[in-house]
């Protein structure tokens, strides 16, 4: 693990996390969500899990404690790959506004440091953290540490006090849900429609084939549209603990766009939950999408429910990887469907 230059206040130590530790990371992320957003998650295990499957806990994981034993912060770094890398921090409100948060962000910076080698030698590479707008503290340790705000990402929600709306499909598609044998064509599905998304890098597939490996992967929630027998669309929803449920990815390929199939992928799912009595759903979206993924939520009833600043810093200078994967202007003013 990365400890060269770790200043910490006295009485706090560092060290990698580990199983024991994953409640008390639940429970100060909840407490950080209720300080800024004034309710929280229900987070559970698999959660966590899910994250740890995506790095090594032993070099790209850190747990600082108080000295009574308390979890007072908790990061993480992971390594997106073609010079994409990101942080997630969390300081304990307890523990607000005595340097830990300067100093975990300098851990998680020169653990990333370390992973510059692994992209390709042409590629820029860069390190994106992301916290709730509202907190000024965060934003401004990452600010006085050299980052720049690049986006501005929105958590909406809906509560259904009602039936949803029946989906109206395009001519020609059916919905189905997934089958086992069908990772690969929806992940193709899933990469060539994200190919509009800001920021996004291609995935390997058996890095992404492992969600469907995650205690809360529930195929009857994974929505396909299809056009025959190809993959027009995809909703990939799962449950969360506190019985609400959670939109993954709402993604329509290009062919099948301006059509309204987004808008039927995201109604179909939320007859599914309502008929499960699930009376709440939520997503992320990139508040700037270039393809109006935002509006699409809107015309569905959703509501902005909290707001993420995410920032970036430069720790290489290269060919952006990302950007050659963003659609022309003239592209991005036809499209109202959307790939996420």
């Amino acid at each position: 693990m990365a400890t060269m230059g770790t200043k910490l206040p006295q009485h706090f130590t560092v060290r990698a996390p580990v199983e024991s530790d994953i409640p008390a990371i639940i429970e100060l992320i909840i407490a950080l969500d209720s300080k800024y957003y004034g309710v929280a998650d229900e987070y559970s295990p698999g959660d966590i899990r899910d994250d740890w499957s995506r790095l090594d806990p032993r070099t790209d994981a850190w747990a600082i404690l108080a000295s009574t034993g308390q979890l007072a912060a908790y990061g993480t770094v992971t390594d997106q790959g073609f010079g994409h890398i990101t942080a997630d921090g969390y300081v304990h409100p307890e523990f607000a506004g005595q340097g830990i948060g300067t100093e975990l962000v300098s851990l998680l910076e020169t653990r990333a440091r370390e992973m510059v080698h692994r992209a390709p030698l042409e590629a820029r590479v860069v390190l994106e953290n992301s916290v709730l707008q509202s907190d000024t503290s965060a934003r401004s340790i990452l600010e006085s540490a050299g980052y720049l705000l690049v986006r501005t990402f929105w958590r909406m929600a809906i509560e259904f006090t009602e039936p949803p709306r029946v989906p109206a499909w395009p001519r020609g598609i059916a919905l189905r849900t997934f089958a086992p044998d069908q990772e690969r064509a929806v992940f193709d599905a899933v990469e060539e429609a994200f190919q509009d998304h800001w920021g996004h890098v291609p995935r390997s597939f058996e890095d992404w084939v492992q969600r469907t490996e995650s205690e809360s992967f529930d195929p009857s929630l994974w929505f396909l549209a299809m056009a025959d027998q190809e993959i027009a669309g995809v909703a990939l929803c799962r449950l969360r603990p506190d019985n609400s449920a959670w939109v993954n990815t709402v993604a329509v390929r290009r062919p099948w766009r301006q059509q309204g199939l987004g808008t039927a992928l995201l109604l179909a799912a939320f007859n599914e939950f309502y008929r499960r009595h699930i009376l709440h759903a939520a997503l992320g979206v990139d508040a700037e999408s270039l393809t109006g993924a935002n509006r699409l939520y809107e015309r569905a009833g959703m509501q902005v429910s909290l707001r993420v600043a995410t920032y970036q810093k430069e720790l290489r200078s290269g060919r952006d990887l990302a950007t050659e994967w963003l659609p022309s202007d003239a592209e991005v003013e036809k499209k109202e469907e959307s790939p996420t």
